[in-house]
């Protein structure tokens, strides 16, 4: 029996566990705590939930609830935790973050093909089997080491991210596709602003409450404002600011009328099929209820859907499209895997995900067999694809959502609702076929 190395007993690091010796590996588990702790955790457990103990939306219609599902299905220990302990929580899947931690310590602590250490790791062995899943908050020397074996600019400390809004939410009767000076394709949605909406708008952006630091973050997130300034900064700094920033509509009419307008605001498209926009220079410190009531204010952004609100935190991240496959291996290595928030998926259930199909095709890797691919029809595998896939000059973290998704193959009536249930029905049907084949795989 091949034994292979996990690094980091977090959500990632547990389900890659798990996968990997269902499918016949034995497992040491590497973990730094109890002796060591990065700053946002505080038990000694695996799989803490160091911020909320919301797994979000419990809904097959939502994104991450349709990832839960499909994980749920294909037995995830993630997934068995979360429902052994949940607590009330409406449409949301919220668990007991202590029996939930406890749970999964167990499990892990008690499988017999697992050993644990607990240390921290500092390098990565190129010829052995690994699966990296140290987190956002990884280690300053194991974040130096990845660094130097990925290439330093392929490896990022913070988030600093723009929302991103469903194409079919955007009322295109308010906006319209120009590019500056009718330059090149028109390729960009432009959002057009009078003066008493732009004024209304930057008064609402100046007030909105932006969200509260972690303590560890204090300190270090003037760096990355001066590289990459959010929106409500750069607002702060006159009421032009922004009119002279991203918002300039110097060069842009509308070329159905000819109109020029007081500022707009441009979307870029965000994947390749056109069913994702970025708000071009919105990167932003605001809460999530803040940017959907300023950001909404925007014309033609009035029922504008976020597949993600905009980010700015410390998060290291890698330019995954540059560096992994969809397996979460290492182009340069298959031997090494990636797994967790460090890949650029984002959130809980997400990194969870990550682990099961590292640990999964670790585990495959190990017995000698080719790479298990998840397809992209499911949300597990559209995940897979982006991180693999995605735009490697503009790559940001992102969490579940049917954005990245291949379309249906015909159009469906009756709104987002009816569109997403075909999503569903489409990505589960695909999940219940592998959890048959991942029954006997290896």
């Amino acid at each position: 029996m091949k034994n292979i190395n996990i690094y980091g007993a977090g959500l990632a690091g547990c389900e890659a566990a798990w996968q990997a010796v269902r499918h016949g590996a034995h497992v040491t588990l590497y973990e730094m705590k109890p002796h060591k702790k990065s700053p946002a955790h505080h038990s000694d457990t695996f799989a803490e939930l160091v911020c909320s103990n919301s797994l979000r939306s419990a809904e097959i219609t939502n994104g991450v609830g349709l990832l839960k599902e499909e994980l749920f299905r294909m037995g995830s220990l993630i997934m068995e935790s979360a429902r052994k302990t949940q607590v009330a929580a409406g449409g949301a899947l919220a668990v007991d973050r202590v029996l939930f931690s406890e749970y999964i310590t167990d499990k892990i602590r008690s499988h017999p093909e697992i050993g644990i250490v607990e240390q921290e790791m500092t390098s990565i062995p190129e010829d052995e089997i690994t699966v990296v899943a140290t987190g956002p908050l990884t280690s300053d020397a194991m974040a130096s080491y990845i660094s130097n074996l990925i290439g330093g600019n392929s490896l990022h400390f913070f988030d600093a991210a723009a929302p991103i809004v469903d194409a079919e939410s955007i009322d295109m009767t308010k906006a319209f596709y120009a590019t500056r000076y009718d330059k090149g394709s028109p390729d960009y949605i432009n959002c057009p602003m009078s003066e008493d909406e732009y004024k209304a708008f930057y008064k609402a952006l100046t007030e909105a409450k932006t969200a509260e630091l972690h303590e560890f973050e204090k300190g270090e997130k003037i760096k990355v404002f001066e590289g990459c300034m959010p929106v409500e900064v750069m607002a702060s700094r006159g009421e032009d600011t922004l009119r002279f920033g991203p918002m300039k509509p110097v060069g842009i009419k509308n070329p159905a009328t000819g109109e020029e307008y007081y500022a707009i605001v441009q979307l870029r498209r965000e994947n390749e099929e056109g069913t994702m926009f970025n708000l071009v220079g919105f990167q932003t410190h605001l809460t999530f209820p803040e940017q959907r009531r300023v950001f909404r204010m925007i014309p033609g952004l009035e029922n504008a859907e976020f597949h993600r609100y905009g980010v700015m935190h410390r998060n290291t991240f890698m330019n995954s499209p540059e560096l992994l496959e969809p397996d979460y291996s290492l182009r340069a290595n298959r031997n090494i895997y990636f797994a967790g928030q460090m890949t650029g998926v984002e959130g809980y259930i997400e990194s969870a995900a990550s682990g099961f199909v590292a640990g999964t095709n670790a585990a495959v890797k190990a017995a000698g067999r080719d790479p298990f691919i998840f397809p992209e029809e499911t949300m597990i595998g559209a995940m897979a694809h982006y991180v693999a896939r995605g735009d490697k000059t503009q790559f940001q973290p992102m969490n579940a959502n049917f954005g990245i998704i291949p379309p249906l193959a015909q159009k469906v009536k009756g709104g987002k609702k009816f569109r997403n249930e075909a999503y569903a029905h489409r990505a589960l049907e695909k999940a219940d076929e592998l959890a048959k084949i991942l029954e006997e795989l290896v």
